[in-house]
């Protein structure tokens, strides 16, 4: 019977901006990554090391970023941030902003997070190219390790018709993020004519599964899987314009 594995990188210490992420990543997993795993990293930690961080006693908030934070209880200096960091705003109610982010993310306060980050008045932002971070990280363990893998980069995010969160990927390097079915036949016979799964996002879904959001534990080894290789990358999990039904 097959199965999948996975495994928690426990112990990680706090990164900080600066550190040389790949090389703290190589000593918490080499003596457990093994040719095959999949490397999943949260966003937070790459972010941490880019220093991807803005100190919001240093953000002057806008009138907007005022005016919608008054009204919901907010703190105006994150509003602005979220509100800098988007692209395009999506909506704005109930204290939420939905927008789509500079790399094409729909989701909730363009990734802006105060969570996990040492500190009352920092938060942090998504890294500029999570797939190139994931990419970098990649040709730095098989370098430092003599090991290649793919690594998927996680963020948390919500989804629509659907309530509570998961993690998704938003980078990705050394597999295919989608798997497609289309012309094949199900067991029974019938063509399949639109089964392509996410399958990037399923993985960093089941990390997140013993990484937890309360443990401190930001990378997770996924065994097991038999993973399509390949160049893909995050982009290649966004919606189309102009097949995205809810622009």
């Amino acid at each position: 019977m097959k199965g999948i594995e996975l495994i928690p990188v426990e112990g990680f210490p706090e990164v900080r901006p600066g550190d040389g992420l790949a090389e703290m990543v190589a000593d918490a997993v080499g003596d457990v990554l093994r040719s095959g795993d999949v490397l999943v990293v949260t966003h937070k930690v790459m972010s941490k090391a880019e220093g991807r961080l803005v100190d919001l006693r240093s953000v002057e908030p806008s009138a907007l970023a005022k005016e919608y934070a008054s009204r919901w209880g907010k703190d105006p200096r994150q509003i602005e941030v979220v509100l800098r960091e988007s692209r395009r705003i999506v909506r704005m109610d109930r204290g939420v902003v939905i927008s789509e982010t500079r790399h094409g993310f729909v989701c909730a306060n363009a990734g802006v997070d105060a969570s996990n980050v040492p500190g009352g008045d920092t938060v942090c932002l998504l890294p500029v190219d999570p797939d190139g971070s994931a990419a970098k990280l990649r040709e730095a363990l098989k370098k430092q390790l003599d090991i290649e893998v793919p690594v998927v980069v996680s963020d948390s995010f919500g989804r629509a018709w659907r309530f509570g969160i998961t993690d998704i990927a938003i980078g990705v390097a050394g597999m295919d993020p989608l798997a497609d079915y289309r012309g094949q036949n199900d067991p029974h016979g019938y063509p399949m004519e639109a089964s392509v799964l996410a399958v990037a996002d399923e993985l960093a879904a089941a990390a997140e599964l013993v990484m937890g959001k309360t443990d401190g534990v930001p990378i997770a080894i996924v065994r097991g899987y038999a993973y399509g290789r390949g160049a893909g990358s995050g982009r290649d999990l966004l919606m189309p314009p102009e097949r995205d039904m809810f622009r």
